[in-house]
């Protein structure tokens, strides 16, 4: 069989890298290059498509036939992306419940196709170094990717000619490539992955060789694209201020502008100032600018100041303090800018950073605190390369000692009756992770079950994600009878599974959810901080609504009970019993329309009140019954 190589298959850049002899290298190309711009260039009909430095090149010449940072594409509609996000000269199409399209030359791309070119070069410079065919791989993908995002990366490998053997998330390939796996045992580690089009912070720890992952949080839309178009949207207004073009109005300009942006960026992780020129932008009008690093931390510290909330909730969702973090590691090519690197030192407590060499001295004299080491011995370019090559090597049957483990996000469950969540498998729970229950019916001679599958951390269902819905029929039955085995999956990949089955008869369905392209990434922070800020209303909430079927489950059996042995109940205790449900009704009758809830403690004791005041009803009522059957029997 084919050796499995890792990928990188990066918003910016991508890479791909094997292990030779113990040893996790990457892959030059035929100009020795080893990382390959993310870049598809489309020539016209017929022509073949030209991939990396060369499609780079071609860019800012013909920036409607070339595609760049797809990866933010990977898995979303259309209508999910602002155009404020793309800074792209190609029309995105795609209606509202479908997948986003690329129209290049008529023709629309998905963005699977696209990434395929990117990796079908990298399958070509792997097999040109290893003189064989390369056919399996392992590629990385950002932890917060969810299932549709991943099932296109799949997707993409297929495309390109490959098996892929596992999904990894990027964050926790990088671990591998720092060789954490030789810290001590229960060493806590921090990932911080900013790279071009996504972040991400996970938690790890490592245990008797294990890599566990006990949080991770990010953002799949917050990367160094964004850096850029802030200083593209500085450098436009001066040029337009200059008495200039207005670049926003022309692709060609604002391409040749964003090139000039990313390469002054770069320049500027090891000076402190670099010059712009941008000569002959119209006949009459040539542009020069000093962009200082100050001026570019000034535009885009905001940017890198939003991961810091991602990165408490990770330390938050762990119960852990950065102080009892080991090292904390930086992953991407972005975090080589100094002002990263600084206040991720500043956020996690690490040693001092020394700006004038944009790295941490590592020298007893320089460390000011007890927090975790800011380990940055990897090139954060290659990084994740290097430990998907790792992955690789694990699944190939080398390097036996050592296995990672990633967790799911966030919670996934069904909805029940009533409007609740049930939680199925719990956030951060390691994957791969199989988990079920028993479900029943709460009405009578009900033909099927709508299994609702949710994500999230609310009470309610409607406050959570839906991920899609299904039915299970099964014969008509009294409530409660019917037996309904719900089992959730989700393989090493992190794509889940969902299966019902009727117990009685085996019937059973199985889905793999797709829908998950319906999340908004930029959900993912507001989800973790409402399942905080409402927390005692959602516990409130789930408390009423409880009481309330409750309630109403008392009631219907009281009402007929009643009914039914009207003449054989003492009127001043009849009225004891009209009294008791009373109370509970006007107590429902105070729920709130807006909230739909009301006071779960009130309901409670009204409840509780109607069992006790019934109690001899119930009595009375077993007593029947049991006299009802001894006549049966002839036994009186």
């Amino acid at each position: 069989m084919s050796r499995i190589v890792g990928i990188d298959l990066g918003t910016t850049n991508s890479l791909v890298a094997v292990v030779e002899s113990g040893i996790p290298y990457v892959i030059a190309d035929a100009e020795g290059q080893r990382l390959t711009p993310s870049v598809v260039h489309i020539p016209g009909p017929g022509g073949e498509p030209v991939v990396g430095h060369k499609a780079s090149r071609v860019r800012a010449l013909k920036p409607a036939e070339t595609v760049y940072s797809v990866k933010r594409f990977m898995g979303r509609r259309g209508a999910d992306i602002p155009r404020e996000e793309m800074l792209v000269s190609y029309p995105v199409q795609g209606e509202a419940s479908g997948p986003v399209t690329l129209g290049i030359h008529g023709r629309a791309w998905t963005p699977e196709e696209i990434s395929a070119e990117v990796l079908k070069k990298l399958k070509r410079d792997a097999e040109a170094t290893l003189g064989e065919p390369v056919t399996r791989a392992v590629i990385t993908v950002p932890a917060y990717f969810n299932d549709a995002q991943r099932n296109a990366t799949i997707r993409a490998g297929e495309i390109a000619g490959l098996t892929v053997e596992r999904i990894v998330n990027e964050p926790t390939a990088a671990a591998l490539a720092y060789g954490l796996d030789k810290l001590q045992e229960r060493s806590r580690i921090a990932v911080y992955d900013l790279g071009g089009g996504t972040f991400d912070l996970s938690i790890l720890e490592l245990n008797q060789g294990t890599f566990q992952v006990l949080s991770t949080n990010g953002n799949t839309r917050l990367g160094g694209d964004d850096l850029d178009r802030r200083i593209v949207e500085s450098l436009a207004g001066r040029i337009l201020a200059a008495g200039g073009p207005d670049a926003s109005r022309d692709p060609g300009l604002m391409a040749r502008i964003r090139e000039v942006a990313e390469q002054a960026k770069i320049r500027l992780s090891t000076e402190t100032s670099t010059d712009i020129q941008l000569p002959f932008l119209t006949p009459g009008f040539s542009f020069s600018h000093t962009l200082t690093r100050e001026e570019l931390e000034s535009l885009t510290r905001e940017i890198i100041e939003r991961t810091r909330a991602h990165c408490l909730r990770s330390l938050s969702d762990a119960k852990l303090e950065a102080k009892d973090l080991q090292q904390v590691i930086l992953v991407g090519g972005q975090t080589r800018m100094p002002l990263v690197r600084r206040l991720v030192s500043e956020w996690f407590g690490c040693a001092e950073f020394e700006e004038s060499r944009g790295d941490l001295r590592l020298g007893g004299e320089f460390h000011k605190s007890q927090g975790p080491a800011l380990n940055t011995s990897q090139n954060p370019d290659e990084a994740v390369a290097l430990g998907a090559a790792i992955q690789a090597e694990i699944l190939a049957g080398g390097f036996k000692n050592l296995l990672l483990l990633d967790v799911t996000p966030l919670s996934l469950g069904i909805e029940t009756f009533g409007g609740l969540m049930n939680v199925i498998i719990p956030r951060n729970s390691t994957i791969p992770v199989k988990a079920g229950e028993m479900f029943t019916t709460a009405v009578d001679n009900q033909p099927s079950m709508l299994i609702h599958v949710l994500q999230g951390e609310r009470e309610r269902a409607s406050d959570n994600w839906s991920l899609g819905r299904f039915t299970l029929e099964f014969e008509r039955a009294p409530k409660g009878v019917p037996r309904v085995g719900v089992q959730f999956e989700i393989d090493a990949n992190g794509i889940l599974h969902a299966l019902a089955r009727d117990v009685r008869t085996g019937h059973q369905k199985i889905v793999q959810m797709k829908s998950a392209v319906d999340v908004d990434d930029a959900d993912v922070q507001k989800m973790v901080e409402e399942s905080v800020a409402h927390a005692f209303d959602d516990l409130r909430a789930r408390q009423w609504i409880e009481a309330k079927l409750r309630a109403g489950e008392t009631l219907g059996v009281t009402r007929k009970a009643v009914a039914e042995h009207a003449a054989e109940l003492d009127p001043e205790y009849r009225t004891q019993i009209e009294a008791a449900m009373a109370e509970v009704e006007r107590v429902l009758e105070t729920e709130d329309r807006r909230t739909k809830t009301g006071d779960p403690q009130r309901l409670k004791e009204a409840n509780k009140a109607l069992d006790e005041v019934t109690k001899p009803l119930a009595d009375h009522m077993m007593d029947k019954a049991m006299e009802a059957m001894l006549k049966k029997k002839g036994l009186i």
